[in-house]
């Protein structure tokens, strides 16, 4: 009977906890619900907080971690939200000036950015003060700022420019310590992805083609702050940095001054009474404000037209997923759904992706090629990346609108995967089996490869790479020979992108969507996003079980084997991605740091609960 007893006790304990863990979940979600309500819009000053950074498509919150306050990430911001609520800011008489505050601003890349600095330049013109304000300035951060009326800068904190490059870790010397070999099947000589895992330093292909693609970003970036702040020494500031704060006895801030890169030095209350003297005081010592995603909220329709706006942003990854990822299944059924519920006239197709997954790049084209075949104007319109996967997804269109500083092409193709027969080598293991055909337990990556493996790889690989060139030879209606010359793997900038034909005419999505006005022949037609819809329900449902979405990637080369990441859990990020085939990659890694495909959630409730 006491056992009875004390189990009993036990069974009521636990009802009693999962009823309180449910109390708190439900009414921390109710409190993120009554939260989210935007602010009525005041008289005052629109201020843009950019604490984070500016992307194409934020990546929709998980409810569970709002609610609990266990989320920590950085904040996200639509660039396209941005720009529609400063535009519609220019003739509301309520908003007296704008405050661009960059103290705590990530970034958002030179292309995307040009578009919101365009946005802010309008403003000016409609005498719509703009005062920008950080501790501390650099490209990106300086690139909006220099578009301001009124740059201001905290004493303590200072101007530096950093410009494109930097170093990347190589890691072929350490793979041959630990004896793993790198598997690596490629088409195109300038297909420098794999580099990091084959080499100890960067080969001189890579070199000359990081070092134009750098060089053409730097000259992109400096034509338009000097054009929106010409007085500042732009070249004393890239060129001598240090000679700049000598001349200013060691002095960061009164450097950036003198130079003409900043018009005030003075701290945030400062600023703050500055503000106030535009928009009024609030009573609390502050300005009388409205923040800009209520303002957008309150002020920016939503469109509902007929030519549909679709986002490919992130890794191009398979299977199915929520907005911020690029899942290839889900932007398919996106685009489909759309086409089969509306009467399109034109579809513009918006593109900020490295690339990723051959097979789910297709995914996309195919559905972008369906909607085009009903005789709808197809118009692809580049952010600040879209090479390698994402040039093969615009390739359905029938006109291509980049910036001078978008990057692309990256048309080359590449697989990659570990084997361990070294490690084991080392460390006195032996694996041994038996085979009924060249491919009886290949990929095997404790033996290694063997040869009719790798030669199946490889020619998968330069198959893709031959199905690659034929759709860009015919989409830009180029001999294959020519996007041979232009391709393997190579990374422009839009304007070089430009000279040998990847892209039709230079803009942003301004010039996109008149272009698909043009071609709908409607110079009225009005725009609806195609967007898909926050896995709100997955959130709770993924509390007790798996993520019902996560997929593998399901090419023919993932099929030869399972995939080997429980073999090196710990890995480092770098070899964590190299672990992730054999997937053949459309992915451009000489295009700057983007965003990598998330490790999949903790499987099951408890594991969720604890995860870090």
């Amino acid at each position: 009977m006491s056992f009875a007893r004390a189990l009993w006790k036990l069974l009521v304990g636990i009802k009693d906890g999962l009823v309180l863990i449910f109390m708190i979940l439900f009414f921390g979600l109710l409190y993120v619900a009554l939260s989210a309500a935007p602010a009525q819009v005041r008289e005052g000053v629109l201020w843009v907080d950019l604490d984070g950074v500016v992307v194409e498509e934020p990546s929709a919150p998980d409810p569970l971690l709002m609610a609990t306050g266990l989320s920590n990430r950085a904040g996200e911001y639509r660039l396209r939200t941005l720009v529609e609520a400063l535009r519609e800011a220019r003739e509301d008489d309520r908003i007296k000036a704008v405050a661009l505050d960059l103290d705590g601003f990530l970034g958002g890349g030179q292309a995307a950015l040009g578009e919101l600095a365009d946005a802010i330049e309008e403003l000016r013109k409609d005498d719509k003060p703009v005062i920008a304000f950080a501790t501390a300035y650099s490209d990106d951060a300086y690139q909006l700022a220099s578009h301001a009326s009124e740059i201001w800068l905290n004493p303590m904190g200072a101007v530096a420019f950093a410009g494109p490059g930097g170093s990347s870790l190589y890691y072929g010397e350490f793979f041959d310590r630990i004896g793993v070999t790198a598997n690596v099947y490629r088409a195109g000589d300038y297909k420098s992805a794999v580099e990091p895992y084959t080499r100890s330093d960067m080969s001189e292909e890579s070199r000359a083609n990081r070092r134009q693609l750098a060089g053409a970003l730097l000259e992109s970036w400096r034509e338009d702050v000097a054009a929106a702040r010409p007085k500042a020494q732009l070249d004393l500031a890239l060129d001598d940095p240090v000679g700049m704060i000598e001349a200013a006895d060691g002095d960061l801030s009164r450097a950036a001054l003198m130079a003409g890169l900043v018009d005030q030095l003075a701290s945030r209350t400062d600023y703050v009474k500055r503000l106030a003297e535009l928009g009024g005081e609030d009573g609390k010592g502050g300005f009388r404000h409205t923040l800009v995603e209520d303002y957008a909220a309150r002020m920016v329709e939503k469109p509902s037209g007929k030519i549909g706006v679709v986002t490919v942003a992130g890794t191009i990854v398979d299977g199915t997923a929520g907005p911020g990822t690029a899942a290839g299944a889900s932007i398919a059924m996106a685009i489909e759904e759309a086409a089969a519920q509306r009467d399109l006239d034109a579809l513009i197709v918006r593109i900020d992706s490295p690339g990723g997954s051959a097979l789910a790049s297709e995914r996309i084209r195919q559905a972008i090629l369906a909607v085009k075949a009903k005789g709808v104007p197809v118009v692809a319109s580049f952010g600040n990346v879209a090479a390698s996967g994402g040039y093969w997804v615009a390739t359905a269109a029938d006109k291509i609108v980049a910036e001078p500083s978008s990057i692309t092409g990256s048309i080359g193709v590449f697989a990659m995967l570990p084997s361990f027969e070294g490690s084991l080598e080392k460390l006195g293991i032996g694996a041994d089996g038996v085979a009924t055909t060249p491919l009886s337990g290949q990929p095997d990556l404790l033996e290694g490869l063997s040869p009719a493996a790798n030669a199946f790889l490889q020619a998968g690989v330069e198959d893709v790479y031959k199905r690659f060139l034929t759709i860009v030879s015919e989409a830009r209606d180029l001999p294959v020979e020519r996007v041979d010359a232009i391709g393997g793997g190579r990374v422009w900038d839009g304007g070089s992108a430009h000279q040998v034909g990847l892209i039709d005419r230079f803009g942003g999505m301004d010039e996109a969507i008149a272009l698909a006005r043009e071609l709908a022949d409607d110079e009225d037609g009005e725009l609806f996003y195609i967007e898909r819809k926050s896995p709100f329900a997955d959130s709770l449902l993924g509390i007790f079980a798996s993520d019902a979405h996560a997929e593998r990637s399901a090419d023919a080369f993932a099929l030869l084997a399972p995939a080997p990441e429980a073999l090196v859990r710990q890995a480092l990020a770098d070899v964590e991605e190299m672990l992730s085939g054999p997937t053949i990659q459309l992915r451009c890694l000489d295009c700057g740091p983007q965003a990598r495909p998330a490790s999949p959630p903790p499987r099951g409730w408890l594991a969720r609960l604890f995860a870090g």
